[in-house]
């Protein structure tokens, strides 16, 4: 079995340098991830690195949509419209507990950017070349049903509105178990590990990585037939070590989202709008929370750390007081936010809303493969992409045959439930079960929903660890949550518990202030962190609860 435990760091690095993999990928979020699942499955050694934690990038900071593409339709993109529209129903059925079938509505308006008539062919179209399943094809709505859907929504100068469905993830969550599954099919996977330097042959050909721990500075020499390229908003760096940066680059644009209690923002249906300025909003209710998004404008910060500003801020609450005017929605009413960055790929005199999401491989004259641009929606083909490039260089170079991508009716770690009809019931039986176990049904189908098929490990460890849980003063469900996190998840520090982990700063930061403390002190003493570790790591968690509120002047 290979390890995904932060107890069995040190294993991690030792299989990653025991001998030459075939392929070696940089960068864990959900391209990357995507990757490693694909070349396992064909019977490729592989190992992954991330820098930070899983999914830590743009991987945790989307809108959070599987979505089907139908803003690429205004750009008459679509190929991108079809093959995101087919891959969206593949994602859902290999994952039905990180992803859900949500029905959007697009009000429109007099003098607004969608007409009854565009709007009604547009979606017609849109069905057509996304292959939507018949139950989710879309709808056309009178301003009265509209209004009925949605009562908070704009009345003055409404048409009617569009109805279809869009499907709702848990990025942070998918990508973990796309990495899950890799990693349980033979991948050896490490996070906080960063490529620190290429290493080549004597022909001027990339052979290997120096890879640095993070956490302890120790450097290892990782050797691969082939290095992959999947660092996101970091593919231009990496390119650049390897001297390789020309011709196209990265266009880095940055998302921002805000979240505000149910209460404040009662919405009932998600909502696609038009700002005042013609961009289109998402609107989405989500447990007791309802978050909106997304800005877009081009980056130039810091790759790692982009935060939302008092003008993103402003930006979305004008826009939400634009087509929801009865809210009077103020900055004070935000409960919490997150700020993402999409690496598109450049094209000269396009505004970032204009250019395209497609994806492209670049192959440097030194071996580097590098994945950039593309979408959360498309990983899977994407990874099959890379791999097929992979593949093909091994067969011409060393004459070895490897299978055709197997990931198209793989189901993710969690996703064994038997696709989405089975997962209904699925929750059914495992609801009666937790109700056995004395967790309460609202608790025990969030559990259900985030874990999936491995819900019965929680459940294990809910039962075995009550005694230690109350010694350490942590509610027995969060402590669940936690010794699963540490012990297959792969989980070292707090940011990774409360954010990649449960989405817990994003959708219940208030559970997270409750909890922290606890937390981070059972996980100082079983890690065996120094004093400074512990203090530098609280106070990571500390700074993005800050940040999450008060926005940069």
């Amino acid at each position: 079995m290979t390890q995904f435990s932060s107890f069995k760091r040190n294993d991690i690095f030792n299989k990653l340098t025991e001998k030459q993999l075939d392929v070696f990928v940089i960068g864990g979020g959900i391209t990357g991830s995507g990757i490693a699942l694909d070349a396992v499955t064909r019977g490729l050694s592989t190992g992954v690195i991330e820098m930070q934690d899983f999914a830590a990038g743009t991987s945790s900071r989307s809108t959070k949509l599987v979505h089907g593409g139908l803003r690429y339709l205004a750009q008459f993109e679509v190929k991108v419209v079809a093959e995101v529209g087919k891959e969206r129903a593949i994602v859902y059925e290999n994952g039905p507990h990180v992803t859900t079938p949500e029905w959007m509505m697009l009000p429109f308006h007099k003098g607004g950017t969608f007409g009854p008539f565009t709007t009604n062919i547009g979606l017609r179209v849109y069905d057509f070349l996304a292959g939507v399943k018949k139950s989710e094809r879309r709808k056309m709505l009178s301003p009265e049903q509209a209004l009925n859907k949605e009562p908070l929504i704009k009345q003055e100068d409404l048409r009617g509105a569009g109805y279809y469905v869009e499907y709702k993830t848990d990025d942070a969550r998918l990508t973990i178990e796309v990495m899950k599954k890799a990693v349980q099919k033979g991948a050896h996977a490490i996070n906080y590990a960063k490529a620190a330097d290429f290493i080549y042959g004597e022909s001027g050909k990339l052979i290997g990585v120096v890879v640095r721990d993070q956490l302890t500075g120790e450097t290892y020499n990782v050797y691969a037939k082939k290095i992959v390229n999947a660092c996101g908003p970091w593919v231009d760096d990496l390119r650049e070590m390897d001297g390789s940066k020309k011709g196209k680059s990265l266009h880095l644009t940055k998302g921002v989202h805000l979240v505000f209690p149910k209460k404040r923002f009662p919405l009932q249906q998600a909502i696609y709008f038009d700002a005042p300025d013609g961009r289109m909003i998402f609107a989405i209710p989500r447990d007791k929370k309802t978050y909106v998004g997304t800005t877009d404008t081009s980056y130039d910060g810091n790759i790692a750390h982009p935060t939302m500003t008092e003008a993103d801020r402003d930006y979305l609450i004008d826009a939400i007081n634009y087509m929801f005017p009865s809210l009077a929605m103020k900055a004070t009413d935000v409960e919490s936010s997150w700020a993402g960055l999409r690496p598109l790929i450049a094209e000269e005199g396009k505004s970032p809303d204009e250019i395209s999401r497609k994806d492209e491989i670049f192959i440097s004259d030194s071996g580097l493969i590098s994945m950039a641009g593309g979408k959360l929606t498309g990983y899977r083909k994407m990874a099959e992409q890379a791999v097929n490039t992979v593949v093909k260089q091994l067969k011409e170079e060393e004459g070895i045959l490897y299978s055709k991508s197997d990931t198209h009716d793989l189901p993710i770690s969690g996703g064994e439930v038997g696709g989405s009809k089975g997962f209904e019931r699925f929750k059914k039986r495992k609801a009666e079960e937790a109700k056995v176990l004395g967790i309460d049904e609202e608790i025990a189908l969030m559990l259900i929903k985030k874990y999936g098929a491995n819900i019965d490990t929680i459940f294990e460890l809910y039962q075995s660890k009550q005694d230690e849980a109350k010694k350490e003063a942590i509610d027995p469900i969060v402590f669940a949550q936690l010794i699963y996190a540490l012990e297959y998840e792969l989980t070292y520090k707090p940011v990774d518990f409360f954010i990649r982990r449960t989405g817990g700063l994003f959708f219940d930061i208030n559970w997270v202030r409750t909890h922290k403390d606890n937390v981070i002190a059972y996980m100082a003493k079983v890690l065996d962190w120094t004093d400074e570790q512990k203090k530098a790591y609280s106070n990571e968690l500390d700074d993005l609860l800050h940040e999450a509120v008060h926005p940069e002047k």
